[in-house]
């Protein structure tokens, strides 16, 4: 199983920190204003406005926030206007990260991620230099204590899941991103909560790591991901379970 699920226990943590920062509700609101502009006001006929509503609701934004962001976007409200973009680099261990950002500002951006790279001993790359290592898929991480194993294999073979796999006290469930909000909507109908939910670059092979690479990795990643700038950090790092939970308290 690939650190993505496994960081996703920490980020869960981290959350309820960011959320006190507003943190959070930043990036949810950026992704909203893009969505609506790209795609229309309309989340019926449009997906990933609809996913972003949906992950705003989850993190307790208020509708009339969800709402002012929606007409920003649409232009009925005045706003900033962000440019989606995207970085590319290594970090220690060979591990390849790829960095998906919303800005009003792309070259304030590039040098704070390219600085956070550095800092944290990696390096950005070339377009294209490690994005082919990704692919596009819909992701749910179920912590094991939430249900058995019988009970998600049945819903996720039922709903378009192309992998179940259950490691490190979660299941992960992965599909195609067109079967994604069944998959997860019907979770939800079952009254199974996920630690993880979303539409994002899933590595086709992962690094394994050990400890000490390992925690200059994570730190890596919660430093970008601290970011207002930075939607989502995707990487291919694999590590231990036992190693995971002795460098928690560090990062």
């Amino acid at each position: 199983m690939s650190g993505h699920s496994k960081w996703s226990t920490i980020k869960r943590k981290k959350a309820k920190v960011d959320a006190q920062k507003g943190k959070i509700f930043t990036k949810l609101i950026r992704e909203i204003v893009v969505a609506a502009r790209e795609g229309g006001g309309d989340p019926e006929s449009n997906p990933r406005l609809r996913t972003a509503i949906q992950n705003a609701k989850e993190n307790n934004m208020p509708m009339e926030n969800i709402e002012r962001a929606i007409k920003r976007g649409t232009g009925e409200l005045p706003g900033i206007s962000y440019e989606s973009c995207t970085f590319e680099g290594y970090a220690p261990g060979g591990v390849a990260i790829l960095v998906e950002a919303l800005t009003d500002n792309k070259n304030r951006t590039s040098a704070e991620v390219r600085h956070l790279f550095t800092k944290h001993g990696g390096h950005l790359g070339e377009p294209n230099s490690v994005s082919w290592m990704f692919e596009k898929k819909g992701i749910v991480v179920i912590d094991q204590s939430e249900t058995d194993e019988e009970k998600v294999l049945e819903i996720a073979l039922d709903n378009g899941a192309e992998d179940v796999k259950s490691e490190g006290g979660v299941f992960e469930v992965l599909c195609s991103p067109e079967s994604f909000e069944t998959l997860r909507d019907k979770f939800k109908e079952n009254n199974i909560s996920y630690q993880l939910a979303e539409v994002s670059l899933y590595p086709k092979t992962t690094v394994k790591l050990e400890k000490e690479n390992a925690v200059k990795v994570l730190k890596l990643v919660s430093a970008l991901e601290d970011m207002d700038d930075v939607q989502r950090v995707s990487a291919n790092f694999d590590i231990s379970d036992e190693d995971l939970k002795s460098i928690e308290s560090e990062l």
